[in-house]
């Protein structure tokens, strides 16, 4: 995994603004930690940290390739699952190859594909292809978004890179935050909207989607999207397909010429990926996996269970690390830890995130990176299979909103009261929200319940899950350390997409299809265990510190964030130990210490990046 970035402008000699796209690169080091490297012409400025994983002699970047008379060069941040086989078909084809590196396979795959290349792709990614002979750029992203891409157009300048922080960077990037950004942080985050950033004119590279950029201008398009259709399958023909997709994704995403591993809660889904990953493993190196899990000081004694957490993850790991006969490793944080990470995780992200579930991930992996580089998650399963409460939740179903933030009268009144006249939250995640829901496709065969449902996967999908492949993406490149997805794999969201929602929450239950698909290869208690979703802390003392740390910040009325919110409503969310925002600022968990913390962040974002505020 890696950071790039670039400055393209056809019209204009760039050749000698080197130090622009050296600085810009710089800031992605944590991104890329073992390499760098540079390539400057006329009309375009590429850069490049590197993270080696595949082939660490010969994978150096940018790496050109010229062939009659046309120099390509490729910037690539990611991993092909398919390598292999898109290599053989290219020597069929004539091509050579130096290395092993997917990125000699990216590159010459785009000269033999062109702009039809993401078609033959598996994998995560985001790249830039320069064709000096045409000047044009090719810039591309997977299927879901898993590698990022941010760009803006200035002056005849197209600037792109894998974070905001490198393109604020470019000289003739300003520093703004409107309507559109505001009603992005406190209306829908620390989700997002596709395509767009909190910061205005600097947009993100929607998930499926690549541009050209040339003399013309700009040109974007999408090359996937899931397609509606009958399931034909029968209930054993579709468990032995799920079987046999989640196994192939999770062998393809092992390869790696460092050191690998998985991340085990003992829930359903980071099993099925250990288990699979154990048995690929042991079968053709003869080793023991290494897996790791996160926990808390004091976790087990603090513990307070709820109907969305019901139980701590201790005895299902110990459960499945003896089942596995896995190397294990606990990662014990604590609390101040936590609180001391938030900062962290803002610069991370470059946006407010999901607080000290943000940084704790972050300190997490910069454990893990200690035995390993990459490591496998059970990340997105819910999405796809039906594992969220709000899928069976009424109040969720018929919320008509996003499920999983639906508190849109309290986030109205936590903006600041001069802006909360001009901007109306509601009306904003209600274009959103409907914007998103003309994309579904349905049948005529569709069930009312299974409408409703194929509704509430296809945002969550496109809408959460990109919440949590932003966060777990950012949090693991800020150490240098890089997570796969299995899951994620698009062959699997494509057969569970038309999967009926009848069979998919089979006998009533969440991700009912999938347990039942794997009750043979995993123990019962594990298949039957009720979802538990990432663990936060339930330490009291968190509470006190965040509260605290918001308390200090609020005790300068100077602070930047009273220029945005509502002063007097966030000193009665301190006072009520956050009960003054009654429900859930995201997700189920996203409570009263966490939006304090979430509030605290958005201080430290505007102190950092000094955005100029628009309205």
């Amino acid at each position: 995994m890696c950071g790039i970035a670039g400055v393209v402008n056809c019209k204009k000699d760039i050749s000698n603004d080197y130090y622009i796209i050296r600085n810009m690169t710089k800031t992605l080091s944590k991104r890329g930690p073992d390499d760098d490297g540079l390539y400057f012409s006329k009309h375009a400025n590429l850069g490049h940290r590197r993270l080696s994983i595949i082939d660490l002699e010969n994978g150096k970047q940018p790496m050109s390739c010229r062939i009659d008379e046309v120099t390509y060069t490729i910037v690539y941040n990611g991993q092909l699952y398919n390598t292999e086989e898109i290599r053989e078909v290219l020597k069929e084809n004539g091509f050579k190859f130096k290395g092993h590196s997917d990125t000699e396979v990216l590159l010459k795959a785009y000269i033999f594909y062109e702009k039809d290349v993401c078609k033959y792709l598996n994998g995560i990614f985001s790249f830039a292809i320069w064709n000096d002979k045409k000047g044009e750029i090719f810039i591309a992203r997977d299927h879901f978004g898993i590698k990022p891409l941010y760009y803006t157009i200035t002056d005849d300048n197209l600037i792109f890179a894998s974070e905001v922080k490198a393109i604020l960077e470019h000289p003739l990037v300003e520093t703004v935050i409107d309507k559109t950004g505001i009603a992005e942080l406190f209306g829908v985050g620390p989700s997002h909207s596709p395509g767009v950033s909190p910061f205005k004119n600097i947009k993100e590279l929607e998930p499926a989607h690549f541009l050209v950029f040339n003399d013309d201008g700009l040109k974007k398009e999408i090359y996937w999207k899931l397609e509606t259709k009958e399931h034909k399958d029968d209930l054993k023909t579709t468990c032995e397909k799920i079987r046999y997709l989640i196994k192939d994704s999770t062998e393809r995403q092992l390869v790696s010429d460092v050191p690998i591993g998985t991340l085990l809660s003992g829930g359903l889904d980071s099993s099925i990926i250990s288990k699979y990953a154990s048995d690929y493993y042991k079968e053709k190196y003869g080793k023991k996996l290494e897996t790791f899990s996160v926990d808390y000081v004091d976790q087990d004694k603090n513990f307070v269970k709820n109907d969305f957490q019901p139980n701590t993850d201790n005895y299902y790991i110990d459960l499945m690390v003896k089942e596995l006969d896995t190397n294990h490793h606990k990662i014990i944080l604590d609390t101040p830890e936590l609180v001391k990470g938030l900062e962290d995780a803002v610069i991370a992200r470059d946006f407010p995130g999901m607080a000290d579930v943000d940084s704790s991930y972050l300190l997490f992996f910069k454990e893990v990176k200690k035995d390993i580089t990459v490591a496998l998650s059970g990340e997105c399963s819910d999405e796809i299979f039906g594992g969220y409460p709000w899928y069976f939740r009424e109040d969720a179903t018929k919320s008509n909103t996003f499920p999983w933030s639906i508190a849109l009268d309290e986030r109205q009144e936590l903006l600041h009261p001069d802006i909360s006249e001009e901007l109306c939250i509601k009306a904003y995640v209600k274009e959103k929200y409907e914007e998103e829901l003309s994309k579904v496709e349905y049948l005529d065969s569709d069930t009312e319940n299974n409408k409703l449902h194929r509704k509430l996967i296809y945002l969550t999908s496109n809408w959460f899950m990109q919440t949590l492949l932003d966060r777990t993406d950012r949090m693991c490149m800020y150490n240098g350390f890089e997570v796969r997805v299995p899951f994620c794999d698009y062959r699997i969201v494509e057969y569970a997409w038309n999967i009926p929602w009848e069979m998919k929450a089979y006998k009533g239950r969440e991700k009912g299809l999938l347990r039942y698909a794997m009750q043979d290869i995993l123990p019962e208690e594990i298949i039957y265990r009720k979802k538990s979703p990432y663990p936060k802390t339930h330490n009291p003392n968190y509470l006190q510190i965040v509260k605290t740390k918001l308390s200090k910040i609020m005790e300068n009325k100077y602070a930047p964030i009273n220029k945005l919110l509502n002063r007097n409503y966030i000193l009665d969310i301190i006072k009520t130990d956050g009960k003054a925002f009654t429900r859930p600022w995201f997700g189920q968990l996203m409570t009263g210490p966490q939006l304090m913390a979430y509030l605290c962040q958005v201080n430290m974002w505007l102190e950092r990046y000094e955005p100029k505020i628009e309205i």
